[in-house]
């Protein structure tokens, strides 16, 4: 066997290492942000710690899960629109939002969001707005959520 056909089968299997090598570290890769997002559909963090900021979100009957995710993300609500389409869908309340205007805190985790504007007796109506405090959680207790109601 001469000397260049030695260099070149070393070179080939060399190559062929690599190539198993690179495989199996974007598998890893993979493996590792797949599992990060899984677990954050059911443990994200809310965006900010303490106290928060609070923000105005009003909700139209005409707006679907992925619009309505996209506003909250536009107010700083929420880190990723797509991750909350998916806790929508994963938590029951995909398509139960209801139409009208909250007062959500960037400290309540999407789950308190979901809770907060899922009420059933919220109506995008236009009739008497009264304000009162969901008692879901601690977090949620300092959301206020506009309620529409109609009078007897």
């Amino acid at each position: 066997m001469s000397a260049s056909k030695i260099v070149m089968r070393l070179v080939s299997i060399s190559f062929t290492i690599l190539f198993f090598v690179i495989v199996v570290y974007g598998l890893y890769e993979l493996g590792l942000r797949s599992y990060d997002y899984g677990y954050r559909i059911f443990a994200e963090p809310p965006v900010a710690s303490g106290e928060g900021q609070d923000k105005l979100v009003r909700i139209k009957s005409s707006m679907s899960d992925s619009d309505i995710a996209q506003l909250l993300a536009e107010k700083g609500l929420i880190r990723d629109k797509w991750l909350f389409v998916i806790q929508l869908k994963v938590s029951g309340y995909g398509g139960r939002l209801a139409a009208g205007q909250y007062t959500l805190n960037t400290s309540m985790t999407a789950d308190e969001m979901m809770q907060v504007m899922s009420q059933k007796d919220t109506q995008d109506s236009g009739e008497t707005e009264t304000t009162e405090k969901t008692e879901t959680t601690e977090k949620s207790k300092k959301a206020k959520k506009t309620k529409q109601e109609e009078t007897p």
